[in-house]
């Protein structure tokens, strides 16, 4: 009889690791989750990412220190240009503003008040700038070591408000110069720079995700910050300007609500006599306080959130 011949039967496939997007087995889950092993690279809980992000304050200090004297290590000046470039700043506004189109006729002390304006207004700009910054920047330091990422913004913000109290050296002797005497009501900057810096750090990081995913927008923000100061009132007062116009409601509201103008008048307000509390807007503490925590907490939680993404791609 003729024999039949049976195929052998196939080899089991070999199996296969899991990838990038694949569920590992779950019995090599519950073999790593017993021996403590977690997912290379996973987010951290937030609460997790809190403690480790203070566990690292040494760092980020340091870094901010470091990164500041850096800047200027090449320049012959060296850390006098942290006063000398918000003062040609202000010195340049002062010739168009001021005498050019003669705003300073409507504004009582109008040096103190346009010094301020625009050094605080540097604090918040060179705060979003350096955070658009802050990972795509660093994508060497980004890949290379492990740590909470949100480090590179707070850090950026924090060397900002070091050449901020730099200038206020500067700013006081201004003051001085032009009859502003030390009183009670200087000791309300604390707070107020308090709240700002809250702010800068929330947004600056909202900025670090954003520009992390689209390096460009590094080349646009100059113009956004640009619009923005002019809404601010750095180089006139806003109160002024809105007086017997008949303008919408909710125009007012934007420029009084606006954040960096109610951090300006604040320091304002603290600092110069003729600033009174009539020309505040309505509940500015409340809306400084209401910006500090919105953004701040906000933009911590949207930057926790692509914690994983950084750096990669």
């Amino acid at each position: 009889m003729p024999q039949t011949l049976t195929p052998p039967a196939p080899a089991p496939a070999p199996a296969r690791e899991p990838g990038p997007g694949t569920a590992p087995d779950p019995e090599l889950r519950a073999l790593a989750e017993r021996h403590g092993l977690t997912v290379s690279g996973a987010r951290p809980s937030l609460p997790e990412y809190t403690r480790q992000l203070w566990q690292r304050r040494h760092f980020i200090t340091s870094f901010a220190t470091a990164r500041l004297t850096a800047m200027y290590t090449t320049a012959k000046l060296g850390q006098l240009w942290q006063v000398i470039t918000p003062l040609l700043n202000a010195a340049v506004y002062y010739l168009i503003f001021g005498v050019l189109l003669d705003t300073r006729k409507h504004v009582p002390d109008f040096i103190p008040f346009l010094v301020t304006g625009v050094f605080i207004f540097t604090f918040l700009q060179n705060s979003v700038m350096a955070g658009t910054r802050a990972i795509s920047g660093n994508l060497g330091l980004v890949r290379a070591l492990h740590f909470p990422r949100a480090c590179l913004p707070i850090s950026f913000c924090l060397a900002q408000l070091q050449q901020l109290l730099f200038s206020m050296g500067v700013l006081g002797v201004i003051l001085l110069c032009f009859g502003q005497l030390p009183t009670w009501s200087w000791l309300l900057v604390v707070p107020a720079l308090t709240l700002q810096f809250v702010f800068n750090t929330g947004l600056a990081m909202v900025m670090a995700r954003l520009g992390a995913r689209t390096p460009d927008l590094a080349q646009l923000m100059p113009f956004v910050m640009r619009t923005w100061m002019y809404a601010s009132g750095v180089m006139f007062s806003i109160s002024v300007i809105l007086q017997g116009k008949h303008l919408p409601k909710i125009v007012e509201l934007l420029l009084n609500a606006n954040p960096a103008a109610v951090y300006i008048d604040l320091m304002r307000f603290a600092l110069i006599d003729s600033f009174t509390a009539g020309q505040l807007p309505p509940h500015v503490w409340a809306f400084a306080a209401g910006w500090a925590l919105v953004v701040g907490i906000g933009g911590y939680v949207y930057f926790w959130k692509a914690e994983e993404r950084y750096g990669r791609g």
